[in-house]
């Protein structure tokens, strides 16, 4: 199952954030990788509606940096 972007995060008016030179009453989808609001139908990709997927559909998705050390290599006897 696809999972909703972990860049996507919503703001609230009272952040003092504006959309479009305009505050806002509700919150808001806000890309963390651009820093830019996004408009309704990113935001249908960044939550995985529709059949989308934020990782081939979305020019914009990195990778989240993972904890683990990603430099192991498997062992291939396993």
């Amino acid at each position: 199952m696809v999972e909703a972007c972990p860049h996507l995060t919503y703001r609230e008016a009272g952040d003092g954030a504006t959309f479009d030179g305009a505050d806002f009453g509700e919150p808001r989808a806000f890309c963390t990788v651009t820093e830019s609001f996004v408009q309704p139908m990113r935001a249908d990709i960044c939550n995985a509606r529709y059949g989308l997927d934020p990782e081939t559909d979305c020019e914009f998705y990195v990778e989240p940096e993972s904890s683990s050390d990603e430099t192991e290599r498997p062992d291939a006897d396993r």
